[in-house]
């Protein structure tokens, strides 16, 4: 049973189904998004939606692909432009090397119905939408919940074996499980408004971008986004930690204001809400779970809340899948928290960085004036402050280059404490690697065949050996003891010697979230300790034990 049918419940509704699994979807409202929260779909969620067959769909959103895709710091629209990092539209963008797919735009209220369409493409999944949560009740065997069905007023009970809180910031399911959120807390309120103006881009002489933060005397105060690289937009008045309520003369004023000059346009929609820094203490408690923003809060500045969710989503729901299988032993989703709550707790540390680095201009008095310190101070700003957001805008490491350090289903190499602390090390460059505990690299087997495109399922053995490399007999012993232990496996032979290099290791065992549980040059003769291990069958593993 999943509670709330936003983009990660949705995702792990799903992933559930793709592997066959029944589950329910709960939702108060209609599904209809009004005010998008997210617009940029990561490089690893997108890889995601390749393994589920959403790209196309992805792709065929209506958001404008020729729409340029640069980042402007700017006074205002008819003032100066202070700097520029230019990017390319989606049409024009290509993957990097290290991916099958690259990030691409399309806002919530395009990528929520494209998730809610694969739900429902499966029968094993039910979406429930003007349905209310009310309580649950943990059990022996599972969990029975509460549920208001509010157009036939009346209450329902749902046994499920497990219960995910896919349910957000305010999350009822962390709510009733008691678990409390750790972190900063609230970091500033914000302003969202959404508004209509068709010729927006005729209205003012600069190249048109995706991305508008405004500076001002005092530093940076609001953004505008190209929602649909057409005719609606979303302006941010960026506050502080005191709640405003605008009227809709005073959010006029600051259109007005990013414009340069009064022009016609038509609100939509405007929400108030609140940035934080915040993870939840734990993110399992019996059979329930939290996921997405339901156990981490985090400033959108970087783009990486939902992206963060998604991946949520794709770890829980295949050791959900193996638990329901039979062959997911009784440790393994003792491996979510552990290896999904660092993450989070990294993430929302980036996040605010790069909201520190947003507001890090500070005042500049002279910055408004048509005068040599004004030109001067614009010089200054427009150099420090790109300098400063340069980081958020890049970072593929952060979506790609994540590493699981204390999972007990994976089967870790000696490492010293100080290779550890310098792996940590953040750093933009993203560098494919097959240590235990990360996402497996990608390598074009074929145009448009990635190595990426063999997980999934279940696990698989990469064997980089080339031709005439002995190993049938240790194979055989695998493939037997998978067998028996009912562990979906299979073995793919890749025998490429610059896959090989990228591999590092002759055998990598890969589970069906990408992630590395194990690699070795060779192969365990008795693979039963490790395959219990990896699956959760059993809590301990060494490597006397696969000899």
């Amino acid at each position: 049973m999943i509670i709330g049918a936003g983009p990660v419940g949705l995702a792990l509704a799903g992933d559930l189904g793709w592997r066959g699994k029944r589950c329910i979807v709960v939702e108060r409202g209609d599904g209809v998004v009004v005010q998008p929260k997210m617009d940029q779909v990561g490089i690893r969620t997108m890889e995601l939606c390749r393994r589920w067959g959403l790209v196309k769909a992805v792709e065929a959103s209506p958001y404008n692909r020729d729409y340029p895709q640069d980042n402007i710091y700017l006074t205002s629209l008819n003032g100066w432009e202070l700097g520029r990092e230019p990017f390319p539209s989606m049409n024009d963008d290509r993957p990097p090397p290290y991916s099958p797919q690259k990030r691409e735009r399309c806002p919530q209220n395009m990528f929520d119905p494209i998730l809610r369409d694969f739900a429902q493409s499966h029968s094993y999944v039910q979406l429930l939408y003007h349905h209310t949560f009310k309580h649950l009740e943990q059990q022996s065997e599972g969990v029975l919940a509460t549920v208001y069905d509010d157009s036939k007023q009346q209450t329902i009970t749902v046994k499920a074996r497990f219960l995910v809180g896919c349910d957000g910031a305010r999350s009822r399911v962390r709510e009733m499980l008691d678990i409390p959120m750790s972190g900063k807390g609230l970091l500033t309120y914000t302003t969202n408004v959404i508004f209509r103006c068709e010729n927006l881009n005729q209205l003012h002489e600069k190249r048109p971008g995706y991305r508008h933060l405004f500076l001002g005397s005092k530093g940076t105060w609001g953004t505008l986004v190209a929602i649909n690289g057409r005719d609606n937009w979303r302006m941010s008045i960026v506050g502080d930690q005191v709640k405003r309520n605008y009227t809709h003369d005073e959010l006029r004023q600051f259109a007005y204001q990013m414009m340069g000059k009064p022009f016609d346009l038509e609100i939509l929609s405007v929400l108030s809400w609140a940035r934080y820094e915040l993870v939840a203490d734990q993110y399992r408690k019996g059979h329930c779970f939290l996921a997405g923003d339901a156990c981490h809060l985090t400033s959108p500045t970087g783009g990486l809340g939902m992206n963060t969710g998604i991946t949520d989503a794709a770890a829980l729901g295949w050791m959900l899948s193996a638990c329901l299988d039979g062959w997911g032993g009784e440790f393994l989703l003792d491996a979510y928290e552990p290896e999904r709550r660092p993450i989070a707790q990294q993430i929302v540390q980036i996040s605010t960085r790069n909201l520190q680095a947003m507001k890090s201009v500070g005042r500049h008095e002279a910055l408004l004036d048509d005068s040599q310190e004004g030109e001067q101070a614009r010089a200054h700003v427009g150099r420090t402050f790109s300098e400063a957001m340069r980081k958020e805008w890049y970072l593929d490491n952060v979506h790609l280059g994540y590493r699981y350090l204390s999972s007990p289903a994976i089967v870790y190499e000696q490492e010293s404490a100080a290779q550890v602390k310098k792996e940590q090390a953040e750093t933009a460059v993203y560098t494919p690697s097959t240590q235990p505990g990360r996402r497996a690299p990608h390598y074009w087997l074929a145009p448009d065949e990635s190595t990426l495109d063999a997980f999934g399922r279940g696990y698989v053995l990469v064997d980089t050996g080339l031709a005439g490399d002995e190993d049938g007999a240790d194979w055989q012993a695998w493939s037997l003891t998978a067998t028996r232990l009912k562990i979906p496996l299979k073995r793919v032979r890749w025998a490429n010697p610059e896959l090989a290099r990228l591999y590092q290791k002759r055998f990598v065992l890969v589970r069906p979230d990408d992630i590395v549980a194990w690699r070795g040059d060779a192969l365990p003769a008795n693979p039963q300790a490790l395959l219990q291990f990896v699956t959760g069958q059993s809590r301990v593993y060494s490597e006397k034990e696969g000899q």
